[in-house]
């Protein structure tokens, strides 16, 4: 450790045009510098991309403040990020997708592709994933990474840059309606009015979801969610003794059965409500991890058989984000809040301004 608690950069050497690539390095508790990111060489099926627009999410912000995400503990210098999007400067000798001048959205996690959960299509749960941004990996913010050409979507002609670095986040909602079948006859309620339950509120709309009930603690975000189309908007309170009476409150707010509750928090509260929300038969899917661990009395809704179903970023998701995006099911436009530079102020006060929350939805570079 350098002094103040930093670690130490080991930037390596560098070639002449390596020198302008500046990254983000997450060296310490609430401590980033820009400094010189050395690219790995470019293999037969990867590309060069430089980044142009990359959003902050929620654990980036985690990482920023504690040097840790759940069981993911910064140890060592690391470039942040990995909502981004950008262009393609330079392709591997095999790549026959893409051409250099191609706008794209990046899919930052590679996995093996040879374990048994790869090999299953669940490639999200590969033990050995490597993800932008979490530790040990480095990240995408950059002026420019190494990536696989098949991780790299290219973006229709009608969608932005900043709308292809949404594609990260609103994966998560698109993943987690797929895995509760939500179509058109699912009421869906969605704990947490945050960037991920907003995306999420998003998603369930564009898969047909026909009343959304969305509950929070935060009366700004849920006037954000209302005016992105939530049906009905619930302010809660954090004390878990209030969940009864909140239970009722939602329910006759829904008007008819809950058949997918979305947990985009991740608490004792937010989990016990949505499962005593829930009608009997229906779904929980909990996609906040906010704490690693939770006291919950699961035995009623057990008996209920509401199924309790984990979400883990996602899979097989661009295409029909940016499908979404395209024909204009999904605006992810009013989300984005807040932009910035890459200068190492800028850098600082995105960050800062990420982590203080309220008016701040998604917080977006442009490089």
């Amino acid at each position: 450790m350098a002094n103040g608690g930093e670690i130490k950069a080991d930037t390596g050497r560098y070639e002449e045009e390596e020198e302008k690539n500046i990254a983000a390095w997450l060296l310490g508790i609430k401590t980033l510098q820009l400094q010189p990111y050395h690219l790995p060489p470019l293999g037969p099926q990867d590309v060069k991309v430089r980044i142009k627009a990359l959003g902050i999410c929620g654990s980036d912000v985690h990482h920023f403040k504690t040097m840790r995400c759940a069981n993911f503990i910064v140890k060592k210098p690391m470039v942040i990020g990995h909502e981004c999007a950008g262009f393609i400067e330079e392709i591997g000798s095999e790549v026959k997708s893409l051409q250099v001048g191609d706008r794209v959205a990046l899919e930052p996690g590679i996995s093996c592709g040879r374990c048994s959960l790869c090999k299953n299509g669940s490639y999200n749960l590969c033990p050995e994933m490597k993800f932008f941004g979490s530790p040990p990996t480095n990240g995408s913010l950059a002026h420019k990474v190494v990536h696989p050409a098949n991780l790299c979507f290219k973006l229709p002609d009608n969608v932005s840059l900043e709308e292809g670095a949404m594609c990260e986040p609103l994966s998560v909602g698109v993943h987690a309606c797929r895995r509760a079948n939500v179509g058109p006859e699912t009421n869906i309620l969605i704990m947490g009015s945050g960037p991920i339950g907003l995306v999420t509120l998003l998603a369930a709309r564009a898969f047909g979801a026909p009343r959304i009930v969305i509950a929070d603690v935060d009366v700004q975000r849920l006037s954000i969610a209302k005016n992105l189309g939530a049906d009905e908007t619930i302010q809660v309170s954090t004390d878990i003794k209030d969940v009864a009476a909140e239970v009722i409150k939602i329910q006759n707010a829904m008007g008819s059965g809950i058949d997918v509750s979305f947990d985009c928090v991740g608490f004792d509260k937010t989990m016990s409500t949505a499962l005593n929300a829930t009608r009997s038969g229906g779904k929980v899917c909990l996609i906040g991890l906010a704490k690693s661990e939770m006291t919950l009395s699961l035995t009623p809704a057990a008996a209920r058989e509401v199924d309790v179903i984990g979400i883990f970023r996602y899979r097989n998701t661009w295409p029909l984000c940016l499908d979404f995006l395209k024909t204009g099911k999904i605006n992810v436009k009013p989300l984005i809040t807040h932009r910035f530079g890459f200068s190492q102020e800028e850098v600082e006060d995105a960050f800062e301004t990420s982590a203080q929350g309220g008016s701040a939805i998604k917080v977006m570079f442009n490089l």
